[in-house]
């Protein structure tokens, strides 16, 4: 059966990167790709020689890996977490932003998950944790919490994604077969709109608890240990705000880039930017306040070894990244952002990018300083990534990249039926929540 022409749609810039991606997509796809096959080569390469191939020895154990790990999965929380606190909150301005921010999570935590894995150098050793795991280690409430969160989040961002693809499928955009299957036969009914709100209200909630709980026992992986510099009660808040600190300044990237190569001023507007650079510039400082609390307590309470990695951080071999990470996540980002003359769309990219730079050192700061000074009197230990772990860090933000691009190419990256919803009732909705909280006004006095 063929297909009319599609007819011109209102919103045919969100259309255009899915029925007509152009040759520049290709392009890229192809040299990702190349880099991801290079980067499997060489993970295949340390199965067969084994992690000896890595920067990683005694007493450095854990190095890019699971640095990565954690960056990883902090980012992650850019997207599910942001978007339904947005939705919760009805905040209107969240429209074009709430789908380019679920993506990144359903991304970016199958990327996060597989780290560890390739950490442990022989992936069946994964297996263990099925037939051998304790309810009382964290790595099992890590697998847990991960599985939930990512289950959750891809359901989450699939079901308002449904009449969008319903919006494709009428249109007969290739590959018609998948728009059909995945539209659920929705006819856009109000009985479709009201299920389709009830379940996206369920899941708001659930994923907020589920999302918090994530990178929360990530940090219990190193505060429930008596290693010097991990052994601390507010790991579990401060990993939180880092994950929504790196989230939100990954989200900007991402939104300036579609913005300019898709031509989307018209949906990404500054005030959206404005919005989400004032929330970057608040998590900064909350993320001071942790980072200085952290280190005000571990110095005052002296302990010998905590010391040893206090000093190692301050002013050892790891000074340069520890100070070059308060620069990047507080100073540069602070010094941007409270300027409305410097918080220009140029500027919140630089902020942005410094904060994603300054929080993946935050991760490297954590890791290694305090593995490379044990409890034990053994000399410090050094830790030089090799080009196998420097492989595949690029091939893990090359993954990122290829699998967003592949995302944008077959469904709309901003909602177009939210627009439309909100074109439609969202002055009227918005007037009347306003009208239900004002005071009345005085009654005049009788006989004026």
């Amino acid at each position: 059966m063929e297909h009319a022409p599609a007819k011109p749609h209102p919103d045919a810039a969100l259309l255009r990167p899915i029925e007509n991606p152009g040759r520049s997509f290709y392009y890229i796809v192809g040299a990702l790709l190349v880099i991801i096959s290079y980067t499997g080569f060489v993970y295949f390469r340390q199965l067969w020689f084994g992690l000896g191939v890595t920067g990683m020895a005694q007493p450095v154990t854990w190095g890019f890996y699971i640095i990565n790990f954690v960056f990883f999965i902090g980012i992650s929380h850019a997207g599910t977490l942001i978007s339904a606190i947005l939705r919760l909150s009805k905040a209107e301005w969240r429209r074009p932003i709430t789908r380019m921010a679920e993506v990144i999570t359903a991304i970016v935590l199958a990327i996060g998950g597989l780290h560890p894995i390739i950490d442990l150098g022989r992936p069946d050793r994964m297996l263990h944790l099925f037939y051998n795991g304790r309810l009382q280690s964290p790595l099992l409430w890590d697998v847990a919490s991960i599985t939930a969160y990512f289950t959750a989040s891809t359901i989450y961002l699939y079901i308002p994604m449904i009449p969008d693809i319903a919006i494709l499928r009428d249109r007969g955009v290739k590959p018609r077969w998948l728009y059909e299957f995945l539209s659920w036969g929705w006819q856009g009914t109000e009985k479709q709109h009201k299920v389709l709100d009830r379940a996206m209200n369920i899941l708001m909630i659930m994923v907020i608890p589920i999302a918090v709980s994530v990178h929360t026992i990530i940090s219990y992986i190193f505060a429930m240990t008596v290693q010097p510099g991990w052994h601390s009660t507010i790991f579990g808040p401060y990993f939180v705000v880092g994950a929504i600190f790196s989230g939100i300044a990954a989200i900007l990237v991402l939104m300036i880039v579609f913005r300019k190569v898709f031509r989307l001023e018209g949906y990404l507007k500054h005030i959206h930017f404005n919005y989400l650079s004032i929330l970057l510039l608040i998590m900064s400082i909350i993320w001071f306040y942790f980072t200085f609390s952290e280190y005000l307590t571990g110095f005052y309470g002296h302990e010998p070894n905590e010391m040893r990695v206090f000093w190692y951080k301050f002013s050892g071999d790891f000074a340069p990244y520890f100070w070059a990470m308060i620069a990047l996540n507080f100073a540069l980002p602070v010094a941007i952002l409270c300027n409305r003359k410097t918080r220009t769309i140029p500027g919140i990219l630089i902020a942005s990018i410094s904060v994603i730079i300054g929080m993946w050192l935050e991760r490297l700061i954590i890791v290694v300083p305090s593995l490379a000074n044990p409890r034990l009197p053994y000399p410090t230990g050094i830790y030089i990534p090799s080009h196998t772990e420097w492989m595949m860090f690029i091939g893990g933000i090359s993954v990122f990249i290829l699998g967003y691009m592949i995302f944008a190419r077959f469904f709309p990256v901003i909602s177009i039926w939210e627009i439309e919803e909100g074109r439609q009732e969202s002055a009227k909705i918005v007037t009347e929540r306003i009208n239900s909280y004002m005071p009345d006004p005085e009654p005049s006095a009788a006989g004026e």
